[in-house]
């Protein structure tokens, strides 16, 4: 049975009000509680824009960065941020920014700026994400509670969710080590952590998750391609559907690497890969090919 979906969806606002909003913050002229109730009326207007859909993406609202976000899902803080003892967004906002809001109430509670995060072009858009920042002494803690609230605010509203992270081995390919360490053997300290979301998503009885890896669309160096290998055979088997998707281009040589993955649906980017969609539906088992190609063929009559 065909089910739709989309990636994510547009967090800004029509008006743009989650510009104004945090725009409106930084500078001081109005309070936390009243941006992130911005917030919770953007994503309860852009789930209703979506409630005909099959699944509907919970998690990719942000108030910043999707990557920074999941670095702070995965509890890797710069350094420089950790010993913060006030409101997390404000938090946030430091290692985005380098400060948060500038009322002096919230400069003293930030204890004054910090070097802000690196920030590069994610792949080929003009959107810039905080890229991670791993050493060799790099740990990782899950903190589910940005997506768990999400989610139980789109469950309140009836929407039929399916949660958005980045995944694992994009994460750290993303990244930038500090050191002289290699990024690849941080993959059995992260693993862990993302099955551990995976399991707590299943107890609130998640489906499909959707991990995104466009990474799989740029040509792998050695090793990386074992890492999709070693992360998706520790992924799988954790009480949830997994939609792996990628976008921004081909899967090229990566193909037979993606059609082996252990996951319950794919996504292609059948804009710049069309030509791979029958090209990865003839790697399925049989039976499984069998109704797709009759899906593909309905679609193009």
């Amino acid at each position: 049975m065909t089910k739709i979906h989309n990636l994510g969806f547009p967090r800004i606002g029509a008006k743009r009000e989650l510009k104004f909003g945090l725009e409106a913050y930084w500078k001081g002229q109005s309070g936390r509680d009243e941006l992130k109730a911005l917030g919770a009326r953007l994503r309860a207007r852009h789930w209703a824009d979506q409630q005909a859909l099959d699944l509907v993406p919970v998690g990719d609202f942000s108030f910043y960065d999707q990557v920074l976000d999941m670095s702070f899902t995965l509890g890797n803080l710069p350094r420089r941020v950790r010993d913060f003892h006030g409101d997390p967004l404000d938090n946030y906002f430091r290692v985005a920014r380098g400060r948060s809001a500038e009322s002096a109430e919230a400069h003293a509670q930030c204890c004054g700026g910090v070097a802000a995060g690196e920030m590069t072009k994610w792949f080929d858009t003009n959107y810039h994400f905080i890229v991670p920042e791993f050493d060799a002494a790099t740990s990782f803690s899950l903190d589910a509670s940005r997506l768990l609230e999400q989610l139980a605010e789109a469950r309140a509203q009836g929407v039929k969710a399916k949660p958005v992270i980045v995944g694992p081995v994009t994460y750290l390919a993303l990244g930038k080590v500090k050191d002289e360490s290699d990024k690849l053997a941080l993959l059995p300290k992260l693993l862990p952590v993302y099955a551990e979301l995976l399991r707590t998503l299943a107890g609130e009885g998640v489906e499909w998750v959707q991990i995104d890896e466009p990474i799989l669309v740029t040509e792998l160096e050695a090793g990386w391609d074992q890492a999709f290998q070693t992360a998706y055979a520790a992924l799988s088997g954790n009480g949830v559907k997994l939609l792996l998707a990628t976008y921004f281009g081909q899967l090229k040589e990566n193909l037979p690497l993606v059609a082996g993955l252990p996951v319950q649906g794919v996504h292609l980017d059948a804009i710049n890969a069309r030509d791979e969609v029958a090209a990865l539906v003839e790697r399925q088992p049989e039976e499984v090919a069998e109704l797709l190609r009759g899906w593909l063929a309905d679609r193009r009559s």
